[in-house]
């Protein structure tokens, strides 16, 4: 028997509660994480002011919110013995793993798409009132299905820095890849939040000659700077559209972007984004996802300038291994550790998400 806490949420507006539940035993295929640290990040705000629906994913409430998680195994269920590269699994083992997990098998799967699994479940969908309960990251534990992909976490990477793999790191590095960024290109990346600087530092790590990271808080732009920046935009100074795409222009000598990243959440960056792109630009659309919002631009520059929008929603689960080998060769050179400095217990979740909320923190976790 497995009793843990949970933080159940039950609706937008409300807080969270703190409840102690219990499960038997981890089932045939199933892997018990327990959890050892939780980000908060964009999308559990969203979910928890309402603007993220996670009902309208097929989602039910109550829930259990969280899902950018590192933890140690806890319990294997039969016939578990390794993880997704064959590493062998035993108790006390730290791991990642997608937070969404795919059927393997369906016609999107069978195609290598398996971040559009037909159907694909996920945390923060499952009932936080009925077994068994563990079923998002903010709790002191977590119950991976039979079949999910999971990574063991290198020895050397610490749990505050691989916490943020599963869904950020990943999220930017399969957008690059879907738009396959070449060596010597010109990044633009707008928003420097947590998303942000990844995509900052992984730009720089795949080559990209000059990466121009904007965002309106200093605190950030200072951030975006350690994480590989080569020049930052404070929109509190170049105040309007034109007066940041003319910056842009300027540092490009005059010929604009091959990659923009959007990672600030709201549709009017698109347009914005859009103008900054050159000549056969890429457009890497992932951070608006509030359904209903929309923005107004000129089809025809889009056209005639022979760019492109990729909408990229969650990753191929391999991307995650590639992101912990990322963060084993590059956490020496960035301050990857000032991501998630912030941490709370489970207790004081609701005082933590009140601080995220407030943009205090680049990232706070939750730290059971």
């Amino acid at each position: 028997m497995f009793t843990g806490r949970i933080a159940r949420f039950d609706a937008p507006g409300q807080p969270f509660e703190i409840e102690t539940v219990s499960l038997p035993e981890a089932g045939p295929g199933e892997i018990l994480i327990r959890v050892t640290r939780t980000n908060i990040c964009g999308s559990d705000l969203h979910a928890w002011h309402g603007t993220f629906a996670t009902t309208g994913l097929g989602g039910q409430l109550p829930t259990v919110l969280g899902h950018e998680m590192v933890g140690e195994v806890e319990a294997l269920g039969h016939g578990v013995t390794a993880d997704s590269n064959g590493m062998p699994l035993q108790r006390g083992t730290r791991v990642v793993f997608p937070y969404f997990f795919s059927c393997h098998h369906c016609r999107n799967c069978l195609k290598g798409r398996r971040n559009a699994c037909l159907n694909l479940t996920m945390a923060m969908l499952g009932r936080a009132d009925e077994p068994p309960y563990f079923v998002g990251g903010y709790g002191d534990y977590f119950l991976l299905p039979s079949g999910a992909v999971v990574y063991t976490v290198p020895d050397t990477v610490s749990d505050e820095i691989a916490s943020g793999a599963n869904c950020a790191l990943s999220q930017v590095m399969y957008g690059f890849e879907r738009v396959d960024q070449q060596l010597g290109e010109v990044v633009v990346v707008q928003g420097a939040g947590a998303l942000g600087l990844y995509a900052v530092a992984v730009a720089k790590a795949r080559g990209a000659s000059l990466v121009i990271a904007i965002d309106g808080v200093p605190e950030r732009l200072e951030l975006a700077t350690a994480f590989g920046a080569d020049a930052v935009i404070d929109i509190n100074e170049a105040a309007t559209v034109k007066d940041r795409a003319k910056i842009v222009r300027r540092l490009t000598d005059g010929h604009g972007a091959d990659v923009v990243v959007e990672v600030v959440g709201h549709p009017s960056a698109i347009d914005e984004g859009l103008k900054m792109l050159g000549q056969f630009g890429r457009y890497v659309e992932i951070g608006n996802i509030n359904v209903g919002k929309t923005f107004e631009f000129d089809p025809s520059r889009f056209v005639f300038a022979n760019k492109t929008m990729v909408g990229v929603s969650l990753y191929d689960p391999p991307v995650l291994s590639r992101a912990l080998t990322f963060l084993e060769q590059h956490q020496d050179k960035l301050p990857l550790e000032r991501l998630a400095a912030a941490h709370y217990p489970l207790d004081d979740i609701n005082e933590a998400f009140a601080a995220a909320d407030g943009k205090r923190d680049v990232r706070a976790s939750i730290v059971p």
